[in-house]
């Protein structure tokens, strides 16, 4: 019976330690993590995530690496840049493991090692370009930047996704310099469009003036042309008017003589009164005087008709 009972135990015994060898061959891997297997101290696998086997005793986890898409602060630090400003600046780093065998075994303290290659390459990019350059082309800093690291990273199985500059602080006395510079920029574009504006208005104002003098010119062209077709009709009507009196008077007609007569005589006294230098206008109120003249006139017309007459 004791021999039973010590034969039992060691059977209990053997499989308690078998238990416990079986359990610790059984691997659990989150998701989002890789586990390396090392035997006897080498890498021989990588564990994805889920439930995985390896030979107890023989195989151990080597590194468990986080395969998610990690951020990396990047601290502050000065810079002089090409034209010897010195700014500060900061930034932040994503990257993400692809291989986890790589980034276990190729490098020693992986984020480390990405935050002093970003933080040297910072130094490297904004330290070859000029102030102005700078503060304008964040875009490009961050391009370059992602480039360069990126292909650092690439043999220890990491790929940098995105690298921004947050921040980019030049010295106080240097912002204080640029704030001056910009307002003396305003200041002159303002004096510039100023006298563009005045330039632009004067010369609208001289074309407004030009087309005026054309216009009017073109009304006084106009309105002589027209005074001088009036003029050359009253001629001609009084062209025509004295050839018709003519040949009324050629015939003998008595008021056709009266009529010439009596208009000369009424241009006379308006000329007369409209006259600047005339003072004192004397008319003769009595018409029948002026019709006396008349008929005197037509009485030597007729007795100069009649010589005619009587000569022909």
């Amino acid at each position: 019976m004791p021999e039973l009972m010590g034969f039992d135990l060691w059977v209990i015994a053997a499989a308690v330690v078998l238990i416990i060898i079986l359990i610790a061959g059984v691997k659990q891997v989150p998701q989002g993590y890789n586990y390396t297997v090392e035997r006897f101290g080498r890498y021989v696998r990588t564990l994805g995530p889920g439930l995985n086997l390896i030979i107890p005793v023989i195989d151990r986890i080597g590194a468990k690496m986080n395969m998610m898409e990690q951020v990396l602060d990047v601290p502050t630090q000065e810079v002089i840049t090409r034209d010897n400003a010195t700014v500060s600046a900061d930034g932040v780093a994503f990257y993400q493991v692809l291989d986890a065998a790589r980034a276990a075994y190729e490098v020693r303290g992986l984020e480390n090692a990405i935050l002093n290659l970003t933080m040297t390459n910072v130094r490297t990019v904004m330290g070859s370009m000029d102030l102005d350059e700078l503060l304008s082309k964040r875009d490009d800093i961050n391009a370059r930047l992602l480039t360069v690291v990126d292909e650092a990273t690439t043999p220890w199985g990491v790929k940098v996704t995105r690298i921004e500059i947050k921040d980019i602080a030049p010295p106080k006395d240097l912002v204080d310099s640029m704030a001056r510079q910009m307002k003396a920029e305003r200041d002159k574009r303002a004096s510039i469009l100023t006298a563009e504006g005045e330039r632009q208005a004067a010369i609208l104002a001289a074309e407004g003036q030009k087309q005026a003098a054309i216009l009017e010119a073109e009304g006084r062209k106009e309105s002589a042309f027209r005074d001088a077709e009036a003029r050359e009709r009253l001629a001609q009507a009084e062209a025509r008017a004295t050839l018709m009196l003519s040949e009324a008077i050629g015939k003998g007609n008595i008021q056709a003589i009266n009529y010439f007569v009596a208009q000369k005589y009424v241009e006379a006294v308006a000329k007369l009164a409209t006259s600047p230098n005339q003072k004192v206008l004397l008319m003769p109120l009595d018409t029948s005087g002026l019709i006396g003249t008349l008929a005197g006139v037509a009485e030597l017309a007729q007795e100069a008709l009649g010589k005619t007459g009587v000569r022909s």
